[in-house]
């Protein structure tokens, strides 16, 4: 397991790993866009922790749990869109040498394909949320590593068992951004290269 307790140690052992994963791409189509989100770690109270936010009570995916991140804009590569984003909604600037590597591609039920970029950002970081932000939730890495974090959820009629990760008392999350954090637990925390998500089941109210 890659250590929990600092950036800059979690940072090498996460290139590393990144740096040896071989990431699946969903091409974009008519239904499918094209949109990044960065899971990026940082010092908080202490711990290193993955930034996880919850979206404002408006628009698309309203007071939904997610992570910085959005659609592309022209001719951007998944890195500048991520980076772009996080600076927009949180005020985070980082340079593209503190992205560490990228996760698979998360074909998503709301018409996007979501690209995970992973980064980390040494010393005290100041957030600014802007207006799409409703609250910032750092959440510890060894909560997300814990073994009681992921637990599957039945469902009737045959259905594909749902994810779910219990990251807090309040915090229960599922795909697509459950699915990003529980591959990064799996693949950057834990050394599970074969951790895969493409085919994991989303709640039907992720659509909106």
């Amino acid at each position: 397991m890659a250590t929990l307790d600092s950036v800059a140690e979690f940072a090498r052992v996460a290139r590393a790993r990144l740096g040896g994963f071989r990431h699946t791409t969903v091409p974009e189509t008519a239904e499918l866009r094209r949109a990044a989100v960065v899971l990026c770690v940082a010092e908080f109270d202490g711990a290193a922790s993955v930034i996880v936010i919850k979206r404002a009570y408006r628009g698309r995916n309203a007071g939904q749990w997610g992570l910085p991140g959005g659609r592309f804009e022209d001719g951007e590569t998944p890195v500048e869109a991520g980076l772009r984003e996080l600076r927009e909604e949180l005020g985070l600037v980082l340079p593209e040498d503190a992205v560490l590597g990228r996760l698979d591609d998360f074909p998503a039920t709301s018409g996007f394909a979501i690209t995970p970029i992973v980064a980390a950002v040494e010393g005290p970081v100041a957030l600014a949320p802007n207006s799409e932000v409703h609250s910032v939730h750092p959440v510890r890495l060894d909560r997300l590593a814990a073994p009681d974090t992921p637990s599957w959820a039945t469902q009737p009629n045959g259905a594909p068992p749902l994810l779910q990760m219990r990251l807090g008392p309040a915090m229960l999350l599922h795909a697509p951004t459950g699915a990003l954090l529980w591959q990064f637990r799996e693949v950057v925390l834990l050394d599970h290269p074969d951790a895969r998500i493409a085919d994991f089941a989303q709640p039907d109210w992720t659509r909106r």
